[in-house]
């Protein structure tokens, strides 16, 4: 009869913290450069809205307020991290996308919305500079 191995794997010494435990969850509280300590995965863009969606004003002087319906209208939003997939938005950029087509999340107080890359319909485009010859020469 041969002898059989019937020793255990021993276990670690330090078990691993599970799923939803603290010690996973990073401070999350944005840097003085306004980044976010969070890996986005795939072509996720986490973009921040800058506030012009409240009360505005009309051409003609008229206050909208925040509360009145308009349909279908595009948001703005500045963009604060990408995942590794993204290939044309840049942390920074000023993106315009649908409010329908978004998730939010709220990480330490502060309200995110999180994107596909596909979703965003367009990136603002720098000023020119005033140092440039112009179209017509």
């Amino acid at each position: 009869m041969a002898a059989t191995d019937t020793t255990e794997p021993q276990a670690a010494t330090s078990p691993a913290p599970s799923r939803g435990s603290s010690a996973e969850i990073p401070n999350t509280r944005p840097s003085a450069d306004g980044s976010v300590p969070i890996k986005l995965l795939h072509d996720r863009v986490l973009v921040r809205e800058t506030g012009e969606d409240g009360e505005r004003r009309s051409s003609g002087g008229i206050v909208i307020p925040a509360t009145a319906q308009v349909g279908r209208k595009l948001s703005w939003a500045r963009c604060v991290a990408v995942g590794p997939n993204v290939r044309t938005v840049e942390v920074g950029d000023r993106v315009l996308f649908e409010p329908e087509d978004r998730g939010n999340v709220e990480l330490q107080g502060i309200d995110y919305v999180l994107l596909r890359e596909r979703d965003v319909h367009a990136i603002a485009a720098q000023h020119a500079s005033n140092a440039g010859t112009g179209l017509y020469l």
